[in-house]
């Protein structure tokens, strides 16, 4: 059993003469000046365990007595017991630093949410009043280096019993931090055009910086009409595209899991999971998931820069943490949240569409923890070929679970880290365009007349069209549906981490290598060079000792479609290659 609360700690305590003070522990630190007679300065902190050298400066210094404590060996010092008690508390991405004065303070060793034990750190407090822990609250948001606990021993030391109760309480550490894993997301923002709605900029922006403080992005953002059918197929895009997490904003509030954003989700062939949860502002928030995907509706205080529920749940995501129902109903606890008296306008609207003020309190990245940029690298999306084997139909125009082939493409791309996309249409060129998403300022579609020349010419137009700012481009072909987002951001991290030698990065599956292939700046010259229907095949011969080969554990790097039995085969198996020899037949771009 513990010591009862009032039973002191088995050590002395008090005034000590200083020539008995050898082995004293000070109460109090000890600053004395120099005096004209030659004495030196004296700085003796709290916690100091007194020398004979420090005695005799003392002494020298006319202190008569000093406060203290002499320990015996039953008792351990305050700052050794701190930093004992701190590394029992201390669990996965968090660690102790050095005690000083009895105090020893827990930091994040990573940004992410803190998870408390609750009932062992009060059980620790109950021990005695010698030991003191506090912890930020759970759940709380932290970045690296952020303390997150601390831990005070009240009186100059603690009983030795003390901590080994306090070690065994605390057996399994209380504290972690649950580290963010950054999310790839797509904003679906729904209309209806029978009725005015607020301007969409207002929630996306708002959802950018919510993302941002969670060191996540917004990848993509579809725009649909206010129908289940749209939004199911706008689900399935945001899905193909590579997106991680897919966030909802109709354009008319969702009152029921039977209303038609939920309808739409299950169309789509997802699952309700959650409708409402217990925090204000927030009620209205519903999950649901597509697989392991996770959807959120989002409710109206999602235009909000203030803390809502919807940040609770995006924490707990992006930090896969249990999202259960439990896990929502607990926090309840607390989850009336309230701004303070003479906060501003929690809205970035009003009723009548007129903008609020816009100061944010949504978490900031310091500098230092900001991710670093990605590489500007542009994609080029092929798309101007003449689909000969494909029967009547342009294979672009073609479908795969209600997305056209050239639009999957487009997605994937502005879903990724690339800095700008480029897409070079040539046959039926027109109906490709349309079909190739919105007015996004990121995308830049170009005809090329001269398509029947072959892949080169287009290959070359892409180049020449391409910002001016753009490092290396990711040349995709607008026929591989199963390539995503995700791919390319693997391909382009690559290029970072080899940016000072630049290399030719060509994505790998069991052994072969695939496509899209990522070309440095410095390659440019090379290709503008090539002609006829061949792609740069040539020139990763020719400059095989800077390609670098990244295996990927997905053969949608090797799978096209060419004819109309590779689109049936790829429909009716989705994960095998319709033609595992094909990539021996066509060239790389």
């Amino acid at each position: 059993m513990p010591p009862p609360a009032s039973q002191p700690d088995p050590f002395l305590f008090g005034e000590f003469p200083v020539a008995e003070a050898v082995g004293i522990l000070l109460a109090h630190s000890l600053n004395l000046r120099p005096t004209d007679d030659g004495t030196p300065a004296l700085r003796l902190r709290k916690g100091h365990l007194l020398t004979a050298g420090d005695v005799a400066m003392l002494q020298a210094a006319g202190i008569a007595t000093v406060s203290g404590a002499r320990l015996g060996p039953e008792v351990i010092a305050e700052n050794p017991a701190a930093a004992s008690v701190a590394a029992l508390l201390a669990g996965p991405h968090s660690a102790p630093r050095t005690a000083v004065g009895g105090r020893c303070n827990l930091h994040a060793t990573q940004a992410g949410i803190l998870v408390v034990d609750g009932e062992r750190v009060i059980r620790a407090n109950l021990l005695a009043e010698t030991v003191a822990i506090g912890t930020l609250p759970p759940w709380s948001q932290v970045r690296k280096g952020q303390v997150i606990a601390t831990v005070k021993i009240v009186p100059a030391a603690i009983a030795r019993r003390t901590l080994a109760a306090c070690s065994e309480i605390l057996a399994v550490p209380p504290l972690r931090v649950a580290p963010l894993h950054p999310r790839r997301a797509a904003l679906i923002v729904t209309q209806l055009p029978e009725q005015r709605a607020p301007s969409p900029a207002a929630i996306i922006e708002v959802t950018r910086q919510r993302l941002a403080s969670l060191h996540s992005r917004l990848a993509l953002e579809l725009h649909c009409r206010h129908t289940e059918p749209a939004i199911a197929a706008a689900i399935r895009q945001a899905k193909a595209a590579g997106c991680d997490l897919i966030l909802i904003s109709g354009a008319a509030g969702t009152k029921d899991r039977r209303d038609l954003v939920p309808r739409a989700i299950i169309a789509a062939g997802g699952r309700i999971e959650r409708f409402g949860m217990p925090v204000e502002p927030g009620n209205m928030l519903l999950l649901a998931r597509l697989g392991e995907l996770p959807l959120l509706v989002l409710p109206g205080c999602a235009r909000s820069r203030r803390l809502n529920g919807l940040d609770w749940v995006l924490q707990r995501l992006i930090a896969n943490l249990p999202l259960d129902a439990e896990a929502i109903a607990s926090m309840g606890v607390g989850g009336l949240i309230r701004q303070q008296p003479g906060a501003f306008r929690d809205s970035l609207s009003d009723t009548a569409g007129n903008p609020a003020d816009t100061e944010s309190p949504l978490p900031r990245l310091p500098m230092a923890a900001r991710r670093p940029q990605p590489p500007r690298v542009a994609a080029l999306i092929l798309a101007a070929g003449t689909s000969q084997r494909m029967g009547e139909q342009h294979k672009l125009l073609a479908e795969i679970d209600g997305i056209p082939l050239v639009l999957r493409a487009v997605n994937a791309a502005l879903a990724s880290n690339a800095s700008s996309v480029t897409l070079i249409t040539g046959k039926c060129g027109e109906e490709i365009a349309a079909l190739a998403g919105g007015d996004n300022p990121r995308l830049t579609r170009v005809h090329n007349p001269d398509y029947a020349a072959g892949m080169a010419s287009s290959l070359c137009l892409g180049i020449r069209s391409l910002p001016d700012d753009a490092e290396a481009v990711l040349v995709l072909l607008a026929d591989m549906p199963h390539v995503n987002a995700a791919h390319l951001d693997r391909l382009i991290e690559a290029y970072g981490q080899y940016l000072e030698r630049a290399p030719i990065i060509v994505p790998l599956h069991a052994g072969r290598r695939g496509n899209p292939a990522l070309w440095p700046r410095r390659f440019f010259p090379q290709i503008l060079t090539l002609t006829g229907d061949q792609g740069a095949r040539s020139l990763l011969q020719q400059h095989h000792h800077e390609v670098i080969t990244l295996d990927m554990n997905d053969p949608a790097v090797l799978m096209d479609i060419d004819t109309p039995q590779d689109l049936a085969s790829l429909k009716n198996h989705p994960g095998v290659s319709p033609d595992p020899g094909y990539k021996e037949k066509r060239d790389t771009p």
